[in-house]
């Protein structure tokens, strides 16, 4: 077992359930922890002061102003931070923008938990490394900062998830192909925890059984609702 220090994280995400979703994967699959989650750029701020990260999962677009603007922050310079920037943004200029102000990677939403840890692979890997490595050449440079993508994981990891309840999140989208579902319907009927519940939902849209749509209302947070593609069996 390893038993280094675990490297600190904050999440930045004004969607809880996204948050935890992040939290939880993280912290079961990697020698991290989460020191703390904020869903505004104010508390972001608190938190990375206190807490000094080394890793930062960043939101763009926020109650109070924009994720990407705390890349520039000269508080992630100080306890040097690195940021993963998570957002729906995909226009050319925003991502253009965090890239050029430091951000390690850039990962659109939904995000794809495979996505998520081929980023994250390589963001240990990178820490590792500059813990281990007294010099370095062109050859270790090269693999650390362009890491192939074929290095990296590709399919879905099935951790966590367990065929029998698999196959009833599964059933309860064939029996019911036409409708859209929110994730308090879906563990109701199936009888599983949210957290359990939107674990399978999302391993569900990684492997192009259900897609997600966003419904935006006029107050709080927006809804993923989920429905059957049309062809998946």
């Amino acid at each position: 077992m390893n038993n280094a220090k675990a490297l600190s994280v904050v999440i930045v995400e004004d969607e809880p359930h996204l948050a935890e979703l992040h939290r939880e994967y993280i912290e079961q699959n990697f020698h991290l922890r989460v020191v703390g989650i904020a869903a505004t750029l104010e508390q972001a701020r608190q938190l990375i002061g206190e807490h000094q990260p080394r890793l930062v999962l960043l939101d763009n677009y926020l109650p109070d102003g924009q994720g990407v603007t705390l890349i520039d922050d000269p508080l992630l310079k100080r306890f040097e931070c690195s940021v993963i920037f998570i957002t729906a943004a995909s226009d050319m200029q925003t991502c253009s923008h965090a890239m050029r102000s430091g951000a390690f990677d850039y990962l659109l939403k939904p995000v794809f938990f495979h996505r998520l840890q081929a980023s994250l692979e390589r963001f240990m890997l990178l820490e590792q490394s500059v813990r281990q490595m007294k010099t370095v050449d062109q050859q270790a440079l090269d693999k650390l900062f362009n890491l192939p993508t074929s290095d990296l994981p590709s399919a879905p990891s099935t951790k966590g998830i367990e065929s029998n309840t698999l196959e009833r999140v599964k059933r309860f989208f064939l029996d019911a192909p036409e409708s859209n579902w929110a994730v308090e319907h879906v563990v109701e009927s199936v009888g599983i925890s949210k957290t359990t519940g939107r674990r399978y939902l999302e391993y569900c849209v990684e492997i192009g059984f259900i897609g997600v749509e966003m419904q935006y209302g006029n107050i709080g947070h927006p809804r993923r609702l989920y429905r059957k593609i049309a062809d998946a069996k």
